[in-house]
């Protein structure tokens, strides 16, 4: 029964006028993902969309119209950031609702692969091959994941950029976007000061869970921590996440997640203390011994450990070895 309930998208009302979605995701420890709508005139403001799987978006529509809403009532989408399960079903929903998209324009980490997922595939194999993990454990996961589809129904470009400075009107007020990269180039995170309310996407959620796009900006990690310290500046009594239930410790939270990055660095330093060290045989010394690798925790853990390589590399503590292949890294002479 619990299980059941845990498969179907539910609309929670948070105030007047604002509503979390609550749609289900397949990811093993990441049973959904948080859409909002906020009333805005004749219709609502939908900030982002779930993930497109089939039935993903009679999901979308359950969860409306627990609230009393349907897709023609969007008049605009946004998305904190360009990840499947915030994204996935931006194109049937502005085909539907015939409204616009506002996103960040660092989109392309998600729209360029989403146009050619083979590509994208490859590439996390080279980078993963690059990093010592086992050839037959690539083919496995080249295999499964050749089965499955992206997540994403469509691409579609935004008509407006959320860049800082950008206000989304609504009937609650103003909402001010910041950029807030590191969990994602996209990343974004959408402020009301009057209200005291934030719509964090996945830069800040109920529980710390870290995992940045690599490969796309120089410093994934340094660009988590400046963001959260330009969160750590508003005025905030309530925080809705991308991930999770409403929280008011929401400064704790970021408090909370600085802690969690710089003791995972450390970690990762002291594997490379040990060293030299492939960043695949760093994975288990972040994660720890007892975490099962499944194929989705080595994809994770590899990105925070690649990333967290980086920025030691550009603090000087850290650097790759010449010549080796796969790659491997000592601590900087």
């Amino acid at each position: 029964m619990t299980a059941a309930k845990r498969d179907l998208a539910r609309a929670d009302r948070i105030m007047p006028g604002l509503w979390r979605l609550r749609l289900p995701l397949p990811w093993p420890g990441v049973p959904h993902v948080n859409a909002f709508a906020i009333a805005a005139g004749s219709g609502v403001v939908l900030v982002d969309t779930g993930m497109h799987e089939p039935g993903a978006l009679g999901q979308l529509e359950r969860a409306l119209d627990q609230a009393g809403l349907r897709l023609e009532h969007i008049r605009l989408v946004v998305c904190t950031h360009a990840h499947s399960d915030h994204y996935g079903l931006a194109g049937p929903i502005l085909e539907a609702a015939g409204c616009e998209l506002w996103m960040h324009p660092n989109h392309e980490h998600m729209t360029r692969s989403a146009k050619d997922p083979e590509r994208m595939l490859e590439r996390r194999i080279e980078v993963a091959a690059q990093s010592g993990v086992p050839r037959a454990a690539l083919e496995r996961y080249r295999e499964q994941r050749t089965s499955q589809g992206i997540g994403v129904a469509k691409v579609v470009l935004p008509d407006h950029e959320l860049v800082t400075g950008v206000e989304v009107e609504t009937d609650l007020g103003a909402w001010r976007v910041h950029e807030t990269p590191g969990h994602a180039p996209s990343h974004v995170c959408l402020h009301q000061p009057d209200r005291r309310l934030i719509l964090s996407g996945d830069h800040v959620i109920g529980r710390v869970s870290l995992y940045y796009d690599f490969g796309y900006t120089p410093d994934p990690a340094g660009e988590f921590l400046a963001s959260l310290d330009v969160v750590d500046e508003l005025d905030v009594d309530l925080c809705l996440a991308g991930h999770g239930r409403p929280r008011r410790d929401f400064h704790a939270l970021v408090a909370a997640n600085r802690t969690a990055v710089h003791e995972r660095v450390e970690r990762v330093r002291r594997a490379v203390a040990d060293g030299p060290v492939t960043p695949f045989e760093a994975v288990p010394k972040l994660l720890g011994e007892d975490v099962e690798l499944t194929p989705m925790m080595v994809n994770w853990g590899l990105a925070e450990v690649l990333c967290y390589l980086r920025h030691l590399e550009l603090q000087g503590e850290v650097q790759k070895l010449d010549g080796t292949d796969p790659e491997r890294w000592e601590l900087a002479a």
